[in-house]
């Protein structure tokens, strides 16, 4: 079964340093991830890295367990799902962080995702759902981020 991916991007006003030190400090992780209700790093991780676990809960209550595959400070970090929701079969997500100029940043987050049977009859409406969630959760840290 071929993934199913999508990519959103925003500017932000901030340094690429800052920007992504930001979103990857899970102490001030729910300060801006208005799509979730827990993130937490695992295994007495004190810091986002290379290997590290994290598991997070959507506000609907599903719940991911992720590891960093990559983590290329400050330009981009990837995760893959290590347990997950029974509706994924697999999921992988980065976080592309990209210096437009002084003080600007493109934030780009690409997503790839397989979803089990009967779930992926209905790709089209999770794909979209999915997609809209980055879209808010782009918004509300660029709000949050430029407030600081």
């Amino acid at each position: 079964m071929a993934s199913i991916k999508f990519s959103e991007k925003i500017l932000v006003d901030n340094s690429q340093a800052v920007v992504f030190d930001f979103t990857q400090d899970y102490s001030r992780r729910l300060l801006w991830d208005t799509f979730l209700k827990k993130a937490d790093l695992l295994e007495g991780a004190k810091a986002a890295g290379f290997g590290v676990k994290a598991w997070c809960v959507a506000r609907n209550g599903l719940g991911m367990e992720t590891e960093y595959v990559s983590f290329n400070r400050p330009k981009a970090t990837a995760i893959k799902m290590t347990c997950g929701p029974y509706l994924f079969k697999s999921f992988l997500g980065s976080w592309t962080f990209k210096e437009i100029g002084p003080g600007q940043t493109e934030i780009i987050f690409l997503y790839s995702f397989t979803l089990r049977f009967p779930f992926n009859l209905f790709k089209i409406v999770i794909k979209k759902n999915l997609s809209r969630n980055v879209r808010l959760r782009l918004h509300d840290l660029k709000k949050s981020i430029e407030s600081e």
